[in-house]
């Protein structure tokens, strides 16, 4: 018998140091690969929350929790199905904190990582709008995606950076509770919670905005919000890397790993 107990904190420390070393040194055609499904995966997660939300008589509460719980499919994609996320990458950290990777190679799969769930989001933005999906309920969910882009795009730089932080803690840490479980059940259970919070809350996560963001402005078909578009991915992409590397992988960092680094 397997045993099934979740790994404890500091195994999953652990776990995390050595999966960053070896995505820093995944072949790069591997990383863009996995990177593109990511992206798409997160998308598919957006659509679902799009769609959902649209018309909802729940009220604001609920129907923000029911959006968030839709929201999750992206990651558990992500997780169950693997797939390489940047905002989840960023507990790649850990690894470079304890020396076992360089900045070049830390950077390095960021870089690559972000551009491939790009590549991923936008290939699934084409397809959405070929599919006319903004026309379902009447072209109510266009008008909903319409409404989630201009509403990101009004965000002040403070407000953008804070809940990109806020986003990619809760990620990481649903990244970091799927990393303590041994079977489907669990990764899936460990996503759920996270998820469905930072949804709620309004937080901001740079690769699903990848795709929220060029969808409503094609939906709207004005083509003056794509410099605010691209200030809201720079603050809240920051935001995200100050949450995921920081808060949690520097954290962690700090209580189990940093006594035995060298």
């Amino acid at each position: 018998m397997h045993n099934l107990d979740a790994y404890s904190p500091a195994e999953i420390a652990t776990r995390v140091e050595n999966v960053g070393v070896a995505k820093a040194r995944m072949p790069r055609t591997q990383v863009l690969a996995l990177a593109g499904l990511a992206g798409a995966f997160i998308a598919f997660g957006a659509v679902f929350y799009t769609v959902v939300v649209t018309g909802s008589s729940l009220g604001f509460g609920i129907t923000r929790a029911v959006g968030g719980l839709s929201f999750s499919l992206g990651l558990v994609l992500v997780v169950l199905a693997g797939a390489e996320l940047f905002t989840g990458n960023n507990l790649v950290a850990m690894a470079w904190a304890s020396g076992r990777i360089s900045s070049a190679e830390l950077i390095g799969n960021w870089l690559l990582v972000y551009v491939g769930n790009a590549v991923g989001a936008f290939l699934i933005v084409a397809l959405v709008l070929l599919a006319d999906t903004g026309g379902l309920a009447d072209g109510a969910v266009g008008d909903t995606a319409v409404m989630i882009a201009r509403s990101k795009c009004a965000l002040s730089a403070s407000e953008a950076f804070s809940r990109g932080v806020l986003c990619n803690t809760l990620v990481c840490l649903a990244v970091w509770l799927a990393m303590g479980g041994h079977t489907f059940a669990d990764k899936f259970l460990a996503v759920l919670f996270p998820i469905t919070a930072f949804v709620a809350a309004g937080f901001e996560h740079s690769i699903a905005n990848l795709f929220f963001l060029p969808w409503g402005i094609a939906e709207a078909g004005d083509p003056s919000l794509i410099a605010p578009a691209v200030a809201n991915l720079f603050w809240v992409t920051a935001g995200n890397v100050l949450g995921g590397s920081v808060l949690v992988a520097g954290t962690y960092w700090l209580v189990y790993i940093r006594h035995r680094s060298p």
